[in-house]
C-alpha cells in the first residue's frame, strides 16, 4: 500500500466523525505489519473527555483484534466542510502510539494530494514507556 493511499483511507474514515460539538473531523487509518488496515475517525462525547480520537480509535480497534506490530499512521483532519494542511496527534495519542510502535513508526499528516511523513521519536522524542517503570 502506498503513502497516498494510506492518506485517501484515512479521508475516508473521516466521513464517519462524530464531532457535534467541535465540527473537527479526524480520520486515521493504521496499517499494520502485516498488511491489514484499520481505521478510525474522532468520537466526541457531551461529556468532553469521554471522547475518543481517531488514531486511539484506530489502534484500539487493532489491538482488539490481536494486532501488535504496526506500519505507519495516517492522520486527515479539520473543521467540518474542509482539510487542514496539519492535523498532529494529541499527546495521549502519541504516548498510545509509543506503547505498541517503535520510534522509526511512521505517521503521515496532511491530505492525500500533499502530506509529509514524521517518525513517532520526532513527534514524541521524550516519550514513557515500561522502562520508566
Amino acid at each position: 500500500m502506498t503513502d497516498r493511499e494510506l492518506m485517501e483511507l484515512a479521508q475516508k474514515a473521516r466521513e464517519t466523525s462524530y464531532s457535534p460539538y467541535s465540527h473537527f473531523r479526524v480520520g486515521a487509518a493504521l496499517l499494520t505489519k502485516s498488511g491489514k488496515v484499520y481505521l478510525g475517525c474522532n468520537v466526541e462525547n457531551a461529556s468532553y473527555p469521554a471522547g475518543n480520537c481517531a488514531e486511539r480509535t484506530a489502534i484500539f480497534k487493532a489491538v482488539s483484534e490481536g494486532e501488535r506490530e504496526f506500519e505507519a499512521l495516517a492522520i486527515v483532519g479539520g473543521r467540518e466542510g474542509e482539510t487542514s494542511e496539519f492535523c498532529a496527534p494529541c499527546g495521549i495519542c502519541r504516548q498510545v502510539m509509543a506503547e505498541f510502535c517503535g520510534g522509526d513508526f511512521k505517521v503521515l499528516l496532511g491530505n492525500p494530494e500533499k502530506f509529509s511523513t514524521y517518525t513517532l521519536k520526532s513527534l514524541l522524542p521524550l516519550s514513557f514507556s515500561s522502562k520508566d517503570l
